[in-house]
């Protein structure tokens, strides 16, 4: 069993793009620049935009985090986006989510320039991967194939099958996996929570990704001996022995199901690291006018 360390390759690519920036500024070009919107104080939230903020200073970019309160309006909201849509020195720019309930959330990401869409949620974007044109990919797929890629692991021909059908993850990773690239051109079978025989299904599986959102939810009599697991799972349980009362439990039973893998992701430590290095990667495209002229 080797273990993909999601923390050590997204290392190596913030490496290589602050090389790449180097390269734009003795060029004479400026530094790629990405601002987030921060609505309210949800802990999750909080870490994961400074993760992206110390995730821009290791790549040479310039960030800027733009903070409201739960209590924002919608309007305001909106208002802020134009702003950023029509800064020509933003390259890109995310909205964390979630967002307020009163907020419309489907509504915001509609109303992001899809050339500074580095999240990758903007319809444009989604429908352009979902035919295999240039776009911004959704960052969590992303760096999920940028794994396979850079720990070898063969997809073409093999049966793939995605937990989890959200917007985010499960639809978007599903399609690159099934694309005519590499990695890609595998077999993707989809299962969520009407799928019947998933126990079965799982078990013909190479590559499990498993985005469902159920910690542990993948046992080791779901596994066929030397498949590939990727574990996007990321839910807090309590923990007491834990300075912060809380740990990451991904949706495998890691424990059990690693023996029988010829590679699997930890959490936390694997998929997460990579989440953010492409969004790094979008921006860095953004800047570079690479994917739209």
């Amino acid at each position: 069993m080797e273990l993909i360390d999601g923390k050590k390759i997204s290392e190596e690519i913030k490496r290589e793009i602050a090389a790449e920036v180097e390269k734009m500024i003795a060029e004479g070009r400026r530094r790629p620049h990405l601002a987030a919107i921060l609505v309210g104080h949800d802990g999750g939230s909080e870490t994961y935009v400074a993760n992206k903020v110390k995730s821009c200073e290791q790549c040479g970019f310039t960030s800027t985090l733009i903070r409201f309160e739960d209590n924002v309006t919608e309007e305001e909201l909106l208002e802020t986006i134009d702003r950023l849509n029509a800064d020509d020195s933003v390259d890109g720019f995310i909205v964390q989510l979630p967002l307020p309930r009163h907020i419309n959330e489907q509504k915001v990401i509609e109303a992001i320039d899809y050339r500074k869409d580095v999240d990758g949620f903007h319809p444009i974007n989604v429908g352009r991967m979902s035919i295999g044109l240039p776009c911004f990919r959704s960052a969590t797929p992303a760096g999920i194939m940028m794994l396979l890629e850079r720990y070898g692991i063969k997809t073409k021909g093999a049966k793939c099958v995605v937990l989890g059908r959200s917007n985010i993850v499960g639809k978007p990773v599903a399609t690159l996996l099934m694309q005519k690239a590499q990695p890609g051109d595998a077999t993707v079978t989809v299962c969520h929570s009407s799928s019947e025989n998933i126990k079965e299904i799982c078990k013909d599986a190479d590559i499990i990704v498993a985005a469902i959102g159920k910690p542990h939810f993948l046992t080791a009599d779901m596994v066929k001996p030397g498949a590939t697991v990727i574990d996007v799972g990321t839910t807090r349980v309590p923990d007491a022995s834990r300075k912060s009362g809380f740990r990451l439990c991904g949706d495998v039973d890691f424990e059990n199901v690693a023996p029988l893998c010829s590679h699997i992701t930890p959490v936390p430590g694997g998929v997460g690291p990579m989440t953010i290095v492409s969004l790094m990667n979008n921006t860095l495209q953004a800047a570079q006018h690479v994917i739209y002229k």
